[in-house]
């Protein structure tokens, strides 16, 4: 019996501060989930394994805890990583760039090859284009081999932010979930329902949906805001204050949105700045229409069409307030279902880490 050769990127190591929900940590574990179904194997560097998405660590795993969720706590010991021989690193994600700094100053030589996800908008209004944040992305080329956009248009919003070299950036979709039908809660009433998805922090502007409810159309119309974070009180004194306690809902994270955005007249996305975002691709898939800002240069890659879904400036309540009340519509029609790119995003990942990994060997021959 023939062996079968060992892959260049045998061992893959990625991080990650916590396990609270977030969108960008729960498509690393899906990543992972497929490295490990390929026979690789993956270590994950961990804050605290604790929090909602821990029930999706996948069970081939090595999990490493360091006993700290900030970020700093992400500068892993030279000798730890060193111990660990890994092939390659990933970066699941723009905030963790400057852990990946502090590695490749602490090793030098001795750092493997390092892929990074581009997982939020690097240009828009609200980041800024501040002088130091500018000097702070050219940097990036010199400490990270390549990186990993999720849409066309945020392929050339790298190159460009970046400066970095065309050939050096990859197109690769997130992995879609994999659904789970969990019944709807009992609590959930049969009225025309809006749905948001995502965690209860600044950038995700919660608020606003907020706001638009008590100027819709449709008096009974009621929104869900699934997800967890440290925006929790400022946005239940929001609907104190607006007298809305029947009409919004903040049930907190949930592990498999699917059956309610399934019931949704429309999911809603209200972010200042995004990646990809995975809810739209999500909703889409179920023929469910999407209402959204403009906050990525990857929303009208997804909302293509009108009759997907609705697209309206970041900062236009009376725009939002119209979308909506067009989608609760009695007369607007649920789009056929769009099936979501990404089926194969696994094996290209280890196509392309493969390939970093031979470069490397070959220049240090």
């Amino acid at each position: 019996m023939m062996l079968q050769p060992t892959p260049p990127a045998q061992h893959i190591v990625t991080f990650a501060q916590t396990l609270a929900g977030g969108g960008v940590e729960r498509a690393m574990l899906r990543l992972v989930d497929g490295w490990l179904d390929a026979g690789r194997r993956v270590t994950i560097l961990l804050g605290t394994r604790e929090g909602p998405l821990a029930h999706e660590l996948p069970p081939g795993a090595d999990v490493i805890e360091l006993g700290a969720t900030a970020l700093p706590a992400l500068r892993v010991p030279p000798a730890l990583f060193r111990a660990l021989g890994a092939d390659l690193l990933f970066c699941p994600g723009n905030h963790y760039t400057s852990s990946v700094l502090w590695l490749r100053f602490a090793l030098g030589r001795a750092m493997p090859s390092v892929v990074a996800k581009i997982s939020n908008a690097l240009t828009c209004r609200h980041l800024g284009l501040a002088t130091a944040k500018r000097l702070w992305l050219a940097r990036h080329p010199a400490f990270i081999d390549h990186f990993v956009a999720m849409s066309v248009g945020m392929r050339s919003e790298t190159v460009s932010a970046l400066g970095v070299a065309p050939q050096r950036v990859s197109t690769i979709p997130n992995p879609p979930a994999r659904p789970r039908m969990l019944s709807l809660p009992g609590w959930l009433p049969r009225a025309p329902l809006l749905v948001g998805v995502g965690r209860l922090e600044p950038q995700k502007r919660w608020d606003r949906l907020i706001a638009a409810i008590p100027r819709l159309a449709d008096c009974a119309a009621i929104a869900v805001i699934l997800g967890e974070g440290s925006l929790r009180g400022a946005l239940e004194a929001q609907v104190r204050a607006l007298d809305l306690g029947g009409r919004v809902t903040l049930p907190g994270y949930h592990p498999e949105p699917t059956g309610h955005l399934r019931r949704a007249r429309a999911a809603v996305l209200t972010s200042d700045f995004k990646g990809v975002p995975n809810v739209l691709r999500e909703a889409l898939a179920l023929g469910t229409p999407v209402v959204t800002t403009e906050s990525s240069c990857a929303v009208r890659e997804i909302v293509t069409r009108p009759e997907l879904g609705t697209v309206v400036p970041c900062d236009d309540p009376a725009a939002l307030v119209a979308a909506l009340d067009a989608w609760l519509s009695p007369e607007a029609r649920r789009p056929r279902p769009v099936p979501p790119p990404g089926i194969d995003a696994p094996q290209r990942y280890l196509e392309l880490f493969d390939r970093l990994v031979i470069e490397r060997r070959a220049l240090a021959a």
